[in-house]
């Protein structure tokens, strides 16, 4: 049966999910949602925290891997995890955006670069898929890390990026990686990467300092998809001219902009605008699945991505113009996300210290 997701995936976006869990993945509910026109998977600390922290779904591994250091044993369950849906989605859908799942570095080093590449290194080779993404935080001292992963072959999402400029740095790294990449030989068909956006935080942050300052109504609700508008004008720049049609024949793919965070955090909000005014070619939106269900449910395709561009442009000015900092809010948001996971790594730890009986 046709669904709304379908009819993403016909407009040249792939629709994720941004979940995961062995319940999901043995219940059947991943495959089932696969056929319902799911063509990925992203993962984070905060999704495995709340997967193997509830339920008795990992008792049994946890049993088997008795002894284990923490980190030892959640890399352990969670390499079963993401193994297994990347066997289930490889092959699925029929673009090169179509199939992948990611699986984060620890995000206790997103401020230390070599740890990052050591990281990025281990997981690609723990998990063993080709269809696998490491997520690695775009932070500044990730940049380096992001072109040294992709100059050895490793695909990267490049996650938590909330600004124009932070998404500019990670096109440009991943643009060096594969210069790199392709000077030693490499195939660059088989590497390729996504830049995460993160969608609707931005909104939360924005409509506090809004509300903080009364008067502005009109502008609430509007910064962040604007801002994400304003991405996809910057990746189809980034991703053109000769230099671009040289790595492109060589078979580079380019960094597809990711909709990450398009929940609706505020209820008087569409449960669905995050989607439905995000949607265009050449990119990929990733839903948790509450949100899904709802698009499956009333979900309006439409091609919206590249309407109101000049309009996304004069909503940045006028925050500017009203001294709503733009660059502070989106340095904020980088922040309190580094901070969120490594937050949800420490509760999975602590989790794990519990371990079932023998």
């Amino acid at each position: 049966m046709r669904t709304a997701l379908h009819g993403l995936a016909e407009r040249g976006q792939s629709p994720w999910m941004d979940q995961l869990s062995r319940d999901l993945l043995r219940g059947g509910g991943l495959a089932a949602l696969v056929e319902s026109g799911v063509l990925g998977v992203t993962s984070n600390p905060t999704i495995f925290q709340e997967a193997m922290s509830s339920g008795n779904a990992y008792d049994a591994q946890k049993r088997d891997l008795h002894g284990l250091e923490r980190k030892e044993l959640f890399l352990a369950l969670a390499t079963e995890d993401i193994r297994n849906a990347c066997d289930l989605l490889a092959g699925k859908g029929t673009s090169p955006r179509d199939g992948w799942v990611s699986m984060e570095v620890d995000p206790n080093f997103a401020h230390d670069t070599q740890a990052t590449i050591d990281e990025a290194r281990r997981l690609h080779e723990m998990v063993d898929r080709p269809n696998l993404f490491v997520k690695i935080p775009g932070t500044s001292e990730s940049m380096p890390a992001i072109e040294e992963s992709i100059a050895n072959g490793i695909p990267v999402n490049v996650t938590l990026l909330f600004s124009l400029d932070r998404h500019r740095e990670a096109a440009e790294a991943y643009v060096r990686g594969l210069q790199r990449l392709r000077a030693t030989g490499g195939d660059l068909s088989k590497v390729a990467s996504v830049a995460s956006y993160f969608v609707s935080r931005v909104d939360t942050e924005a409509d506090a300092r809004l509300d903080a300052m009364r008067g502005h109504e009109v502008l609430k609700g509007r910064l962040a998809i604007a801002n994400a508008k304003l991405a996809y004008q910057q990746y189809l720049e980034i991703f053109s001219g000769k230099a671009w049609d040289d790595l492109a024949k060589a078979g580079a793919t380019p960094q597809w902009c990711l909709w990450a965070s398009t929940s609706t955090k505020n209820p008087a909000y569409r449960d669905t605008r995050y989607v439905e005014e995000l949607i265009g070619p050449e990119t990929v939106t990733t839903m948790p699945r509450k949100t899904i269900e709802a698009f499956l449910d009333h979900g309006r395709v439409a091609d919206t991505l590249t309407r109101g561009v000049d309009a996304a442009r004069s909503v940045l000015d006028r925050f500017g113009e009203i001294r709503v900092s733009y660059r502070d809010i989106t340095a904020k948001l980088e922040r309190d996300g580094v901070r969120k996971f490594a937050d949800s790594y420490q509760r999975l730890f602590d989790s794990l210290t519990a371990q079932p009986a023998r």
